[in-house]
């Protein structure tokens, strides 16, 4: 009996208590995170007196819908959000256009500057935008397209489109890499001519490394900030990053912070909705391309 208490106590732990360790740290991150976000929307419904008065979790006087509609109208919270979504997805659908034929042939095809364009891709994706914004800054206002909305939002999808080719490039360079050849044999055995196998055959086999890449492309451009605030000088052009900081320094004057809460809120949503739906496609997209196929 004493040798099967000896057993049992020596008995090796389970795989998910050796994890404990490490849970401990992203349980407590998420509730911080949980809390955070918690306040911010129950703030959007309360009033910048409340806010103050430490009472934003009570809702002494109720719930204050008229923030959203506030922010929404007169604080051209709705200017801004549909300016990011026209940039955001523009942008996404442009960046899969240029960048899918890009990584096929460069894994597909063996020509004399395959490598050098993969370590320019990479190389790329290391130069700081700070770095360039300038320079292209002093050209774009030497040409004089600063002066209309029209091509100001064509230049703004212009750089978000260049900027995130490299990372995309790379992202589904690994998915075409993986994929088997077979499926291309079978296409040329059928008459099926290379650029049409692309379109019909392969691009729709790598789709969950375009799902993926696509959702991190448009919160990439929806939560950009540096580029649109050099290049967007004007309400009419302005994202919600940019259109957020203006509206947090015009609070020193209006003072309206649960207007502010509740635009926080509308910004925020359509991020957080993408990965609520689609988390499984992203982690799906993130772990297939190591996947041979």
């Amino acid at each position: 009996m004493k040798r099967k208490s000896e057993n049992h106590l020596r008995r090796p732990l389970s795989p998910t208590l050796k994890l404990l360790p490490g849970y401990i740290p992203l349980v407590l991150w998420v509730l911080f995170t949980f809390v955070l976000i918690g306040w911010i929307f129950a703030a959007s419904f309360s009033t910048t007196k409340e806010i103050f008065k430490g009472q934003a979790l009570k809702f002494p006087s109720g719930l204050h819908f008229e923030n959203y509609a506030k922010a929404w109208t007169s604080q051209n919270v709705s200017v801004f959000f549909f300016n990011s979504l026209f940039y955001a997805s523009i942008s996404t659908v442009l960046l899969i256009l240029v960048s899918a034929p890009a990584a096929y042939a460069i894994s597909r095809f063996k020509f004399f500057l395959n490598r050098p364009l993969q370590s320019g891709f990479v190389a790329a994706m290391g130069v700081p935008v700070t770095m360039i914004i300038l320079p292209l800054f002093g050209i774009v206002s030497q040409l004089q397209l600063l002066r209309q909305d029209v091509t100001v939002r064509a230049l703004l999808i212009f750089l978000y489109v260049g900027i995130n080719v490299p990372y995309t490039t790379i992202f589904l360079l690994t998915f075409f890499t993986n994929l088997s050849r077979s499926y291309e044999e079978a296409a040329a055995i059928d008459g099926c001519p290379p650029i049409r196998t692309f379109w019909t055959v392969m691009l729709p086999l790598a789709q969950p490394g375009i799902v993926t890449v696509s959702i991190f492309n448009f919160i990439n451009v929806w939560n950009e900030y540096f580029i649109s605030l050099i290049f967007a000088s004007g309400d009419s052009t302005r994202p919600v990053a940019v259109g957020l900081y203006s509206m947090i320094n015009s609070m020193r004057y209006t003072g309206d912070w649960a207007g502010m809460f509740a635009a926080v809120i509308i910004v925020f949503l359509p991020t957080f909705l993408l990965f609520i739906f689609l988390s499984e496609k992203i982690i799906e997209g993130v772990t297939g391309g190591g996947v041979k196929g």
